[in-house]
């Protein structure tokens, strides 16, 4: 999602920022700025990035309708596909330092990822693969076959009747619930609590889950 000019005024406006502070965050000039805020100038698109992540670092969130807040304590929304990477930059940073590598994830249809992957997913793989050993479990629906991350993960399947289209992403103490729509949106909760509870749920479906038929023939094609 960019943000608007409207919004870089009210989350100055929250923090008590002047253009002076942005400008010191983001080393955009505040002469720039003034110029941004009063529709002098169009901002690039890597201008507006870089406001957006010196409010979020600030604990600024950015909602729907021009909306701007102050983040719930550990809660956190990521749109669009900026957002989605941002979001899968987190998974790798926080494994990094994770004392587990294991990440769980459930109600996938993985075609989806790759989609808004785009290029990215190659490196993202890659580093989650080779330089964090990571493992997964990925719970889909019964009967899809299509598993592009079995050299590194380990899929069943849910039944039907379990599963939605709202997959969830459990990794370190956090957990991800992705909703894709017209673009991805993505609520991040930091929280050891609610990690352990999706995570219990998690491994009841697991042992529940059928081991998939025909894995081998679906991952050669």
């Amino acid at each position: 999602m960019t943000i608007t000019t409207a919004q870089i005024r009210a989350a100055r406006g929250l923090l008590n920022w002047t253009q002076h502070d942005l400008s010191e965050r983001t080393d955009i000039s505040a002469t720039s700025i003034g110029a941004i805020e009063n529709g002098q100038t169009m901002p690039r698109e890597s201008t507006l990035q870089a406001f957006r992540k010196a409010f979020e670092d600030a604990g600024i969130e950015f909602t729907d309708n021009q909306g701007v807040a102050f983040r719930t304590a550990g809660v956190r929304t990521l749109t669009g596909r900026n957002g989605y990477l941002e979001f899968f930059e987190d998974v790798y940073q926080t494994l990094e330092t994770a004392k587990s590598k294991e990440v769980l994830v459930s109600n996938v249809d993985e075609r989806q990822f790759e989609y808004w992957h785009g290029k990215y997913g190659g490196d993202h793989v890659s580093k989650i693969k080779n330089d964090l050993k990571a493992h997964y479990k990925i719970l889909v629906k019964e009967g899809d076959t299509y598993f592009p991350a079995e050299n590194y993960a380990q899929y069943r399947w849910l039944t039907a009747k379990l599963f939605v289209s709202v997959p969830f992403y459990l990794y370190g103490e956090k957990l991800a619930i992705i909703l894709f729509e017209n673009e991805p949106k993505i609520i991040l909760i930091e929280s050891s609590l609610v990690a352990q509870a999706f995570r219990i749920q998690f491994q009841e479906m697991w042992q529940d889950s059928l081991e998939p038929s025909f894995k081998k023939e679906a991952s050669q094609k």
